[in-house]
């Protein structure tokens, strides 16, 4: 049964002597006390609470100490960091090749038209939001073109270049089945139903990273497709978890590999790993027989 929200805030001495009282160890109040001005009590809950031993009542496991929770919040930190870095260069991989495949099978402004995409209202919502970021962006690109040419809109090599990856992948999933659709999922190594599948996923994924939010043992909320039959080097183990933190790394893998054949993120995210050695990879979906895998091998 639902009931009103009544608890007080607390100031920080009164945070600490709660977490105190449900067993939490405090090594250093002073820096407790930092943490908590200058993260925050909830944030910081988020990775204390697999410490705790009676998650109703908040009651933690013996010998859990503050410090032990923002190591694990400091990895997450590191690991939101490190998928942004890596998801910029997928992000930049996809834009390019839908810019040019798209532009030249179809014609200059295809995006601005209708007869191109399955759902009309759909298409009408990106194209309103597109327009909407080109009105609002002030890169020199745009002021240059905006200048130059009398046009309401660029063609869509600049308009894609400042669109939302979000934006992007509904572009990408609105359009009718199209040799264009096929060949730039094609070029990724997989069909377009996947192909789009990843991409409304990893649009979810930055966007979990970029607002800080809590990655590491995370459910998502959006699961991408398995793909049957993918044309370059997917994982052997077929008993995974597609709403977990492993999955997701997988993909990155897997995208990577078209993109920068030489990446070395396999080795940063093992590196990460061995830097902070306590985490549990179980609640990250991470299989026994990772490291056995060939996506993740280290280069």
């Amino acid at each position: 049964m639902r009931k009103q929200y009544q608890k007080p805030a607390l100031n920080y001495k009164q945070q600490l002597q709660k977490l105190k009282q449900r067993g939490l160890i405090i090594e250093n109040e002073s820096k407790a006390k930092h943490l908590l001005e200058t993260i925050s009590y909830y944030r910081l809950s988020g990775y204390w609470y697999p410490l705790l031993k009676d998650k109703e009542n908040h009651h933690f496991k013996e010998n859990a100490s503050f410090e032990s929770a923002f190591r694990l919040y400091k990895f997450d930190r590191e690991l939101r960091l490190l998928m942004l870095r890596e998801l910029e260069k997928i992000e930049i991989g996809i834009r390019a090749k839908l810019i040019y495949i798209l532009s030249h099978n179809k014609n200059t402004f295809w995006y601005t038209e209708s007869n191109h995409f399955i759902n009309p209202v759909s298409f009408g919502k990106t194209l309103t939001k597109m327009h909407n970021e080109y009105k609002k962006n002030d890169d020199q690109f745009i002021n240059a073109f905006k200048k130059k040419y009398y046009d309401t809109i660029p063609p869509s090599w600049i308009m894609l270049e400042i669109t939302s990856f979000g934006s992007l992948s509904y572009l990408y999933q609105n359009l009718k089945p199209c040799k264009s659709k096929t060949d730039i999922a094609n070029f990724f190594g997989l069909n377009e139903k996947v192909f789009s599948s990843w991409l409304h996923s990893l649009v979810y994924l930055r966007n979990v990273c970029a607002h800080h939010s809590r990655l590491w043992n995370r459910t998502m909320s959006i699961q991408p497709m398995f793909p049957k039959k993918p044309k370059n080097q997917w994982l052997t183990h077929s008993n995974i978890l597609n709403n977990k933190v492993y999955f997701f790394f997988s993909m990155i893998l897997y995208l990577l590999n078209t993109i920068n054949p030489g990446n070395s993120a396999a080795k940063r995210i093992v590196d990460l790993l061995e830097e902070f050695p306590s985490i549990d990879l179980k609640a990250m979906g991470f299989p026994d027989s990772w490291r056995s895998e060939t996506l993740w091998i280290n280069k």
